[in-house]
């Protein structure tokens, strides 16, 4: 890819008399507190990221919103019952509980994982009835499959947001496009022969997990690839997206692709990150896309460098949302096809 031009979207400033319309994202203080602090995950990158984009005078606004739970009928969509319930419960094996990593539980971890779901949930249900861009500021959980969690991910929210677009929200057709440095495995086990649904993973092949699940499409990246192999790869997966012609897309914009990153093993940097973003973006905007972005892995030593690029991803998110906004009207993309 030739790169470094920024889209049309982020050329100069805003006209000053146009009304800014607000990045919605979900977020919630468990998100952070929810993980216990001896645990491995990197659970301070929540709560920094917070107050960044609250202290940084960004060019478009942003909205923190407050999830709600996810109920036990939307985790049914795509899991199996007991292992809902064991969950749930306090009864997962310490094999699963080792499978997903998160340890030691807190007793506020499952409330934690609701409300992560919860918010993916209320990001989808909101660009389905206004349009444009919205967030969940944590969620991409996607190595989590039908009857078990793995690699930090107890359920797969990409997975019940898709069968809730499809088979609640009257969407057609809704694209995954997975950026995270690791194959979505449980998303790709989920969504398998599900009508309407593609899912396209852009990853690092040499990394977790090592047993694969086969994406629709899968566009490995080999370990040491830098920005010009990785924004090539995202170019392949917006173009398998574009032919598809999806009413939504789900992102997960993990950015553990980053060459500060301790578990990624590509050599990407901030700007290329940045750049990648924008492509996403900018082909959201031209085709006014409804998208969710999904926060995804990010596990950079200091960690200050992957909150800079999730600072990075939604402020340019913002921006892109408040052009999709004033150019669709109110309603969004979704609510016009339904009135034609």
């Amino acid at each position: 890819m030739s790169g470094g031009t920024p889209p049309p979207w982020l050329e100069g400033e805003d006209d000053p008399g146009l009304p800014k319309s607000s990045l919605s994202i979900w977020y919630h203080d468990l998100y952070t507190m929810g993980i216990d602090p001896s645990a491995r995950f990197p659970r301070d990158r929540y709560h920094l990221l917070e107050d960044r984009i609250k202290g940084a005078q960004l060019p478009s606004p942003i909205e923190f919103r407050e999830p709600r739970p996810a109920s036990t009928d939307d985790l049914l969509r795509v899991h199996g019952p007991d292992y809902v319930d064991r969950f749930l419960g306090g009864r997962l094996s310490d094999r699963e509980i080792n499978r997903i990593g998160l340890k030691p539980w807190r007793s506020s971890f499952a409330q934690r994982t609701l409300l992560i779901m919860g918010g993916s949930i209320s990001a989808l249900e909101h660009v389905c009835q206004h349009g444009g861009i919205s967030g969940n500021m944590a969620g991409g959980t996607h190595h989590s499959h039908a009857d078990f969690g793995s690699g930090y991910c107890v359920f797969n929210d990409i997975g019940v947001c898709a069968k809730i677009a499809l088979e609640r929200e009257g969407v057609e057709r809704v694209a995954v496009l997975d950026l995270d440095v690791h194959q979505g495995d449980g998303t790709a086990a989920i969504l398998r022969d599900t009508p309407g649904a593609l899912t396209v993973s852009v990853h690092c092949e040499a990394n977790f997990p090592f047993r694969k699940v086969a994406s629709d499409f899968d566009l490995p990246l080999p370990a040491g690839a830098g920005d010009s192999e990785y924004l090539d790869r995202v170019q392949e997966g917006l173009d398998i997206v574009s032919g598809f012609s999806p009413d939504v897309l789900l992102f997960q914009a993990g950015v553990d692709a980053l060459a500060s990153d301790a578990l990624g093993k590509l050599e990407v940097s901030r700007l290329g990150m940045r750049l990648r973003n924008q492509m996403v973006l900018s082909h959201v905007v031209d085709q006014g896309l409804p998208c969710v972005i999904f926060m995804g892995g990010g596990y950079s030593d200091p960690i200050g460098h992957t909150v800079d690029a999730f600072l990075d991803l939604f402020t340019d998110a913002a921006i892109a949302n408040g052009r999709m906004q004033r150019a669709t009207g109110p309603e969004g993309r979704h609510r016009e096809r339904e009135a034609v």
